[in-house]
């Protein structure tokens, strides 16, 4: 009886970490759809994901912790590391992610991304010297070939996106691992909502800076609102909060097995509804990403 209790409780994080991966793939596609069907200016859209996003997950936050919220800022070396992992994690993944789909498409962007775990343990390899696992190795030849062949379409001098969507893509893997790594000596100490709310304010300073969000606002359609609230809710506020609640019932590894489903529910939503020509080996290619990631994950759980 006890074991089925405990099976149950797995299969209910499981559950939540599956809808947070599928809220992300969902998002990945809404963005292209803002980025080139509405045309919605870079600065504006980031602005006003960012204060949004982070308003309502304070406003959570508060809720559930009160005046704790603030404790984040008691410590200076806390304050530190929250800068770095808002400006140099969260804002720049946003920015790198957003111009990977506005000139390339939702779901190479999304594979491109999906290359950070790859990057995380490139840098250990490299700053700690560490030996590679064999897993590393064999993870890390079959993601280039992934790559390689969802990007070329098998064909050395042919991309199947332009270049430059290829290079936001790779600096969107290479921030998304330091959006990984960098909130880790701030959220051993205190909740990842709390932490993910005030990076994105953070973040949306530095954007409003730029483009404040009530300035030169793009022309509003029914649409815009509809795809603006769901990259803000489905795509931030949504899946964080399913992600965070599935690690109470889930362990850890199972749940980080379970991000390969983002990249796919990109590509089967791209298409579906944005028309997304592909053939067989491009198909292969991402199939060959996400293993090579479950791969790399399974392994390197318990790190």
């Amino acid at each position: 009886m006890e074991n089925k209790i405990v099976e149950n409780h797995v299969g209910k994080g499981i559950t939540l970490a599956l809808l947070a991966s599928t809220f992300w793939g969902i998002s990945g596609t809404v963005l292209q759809v803002i980025s080139q069907g509405e045309n919605i200016p870079a600065d504006w859209y980031l602005s006003t994901r960012t204060f949004f996003a982070g308003l309502i997950l304070l406003v959570i936050s508060f809720a559930k912790y009160r005046m704790k919220i603030f404790d984040v800022f008691k410590s200076w070396k806390t304050v530190g590391w929250l800068l770095a992992y808002a400006i140099f994690g969260l804002m720049a993944n946003l920015y790198t992610f957003y111009f990977a789909v506005q000139t390339g498409n939702a779901a190479a962007a999304t594979i491109l991304q999906y290359l950070s775990p790859l990057f995380i343990v490139l840098g250990s390899l490299i700053f700690k010297k560490q030996i590679p696992l064999r897993s590393d190795v064999i993870a890390f030849i079959i993601a280039m070939v992934g790559v390689f062949l969802a990007i070329t379409h098998g064909n050395i001098h042919e991309l199947s996106i332009p270049t430059n969507a290829l290079i936001w893509g790779i600096f969107s893997g290479l921030t998304a691992a330091f959006y990984v790594v960098l909130p880790k000596p701030v959220t051993k100490d205190h909740s990842p909502i709390i932490v993910l709310g005030w990076a994105l304010i953070i973040g949306s300073l530095f954007f409003n800076i730029r483009h404040p969000f009530w300035t030169n606002v793009p022309p509003i359609h029914i649409s815009t609102v509809l795809a603006m609230s769901t990259v803000i809710v489905v795509g931030t506020i949504l899946p964080f909060l399913l992600l965070l609640n599935s690690l109470e019932f889930a362990p850890s590894a199972v749940v980080s097995i379970l991000d390969a489903v983002q990249p796919v529910v990109t590509f089967i939503l791209s298409l579906l509804f944005l028309h997304l020509e592909f053939n067989v080996v491009e198909l292969l290619g991402s199939v060959l990403v996400v293993v090579a990631i479950t791969i790399l994950q399974r392994f390197r759980t318990n790190e």
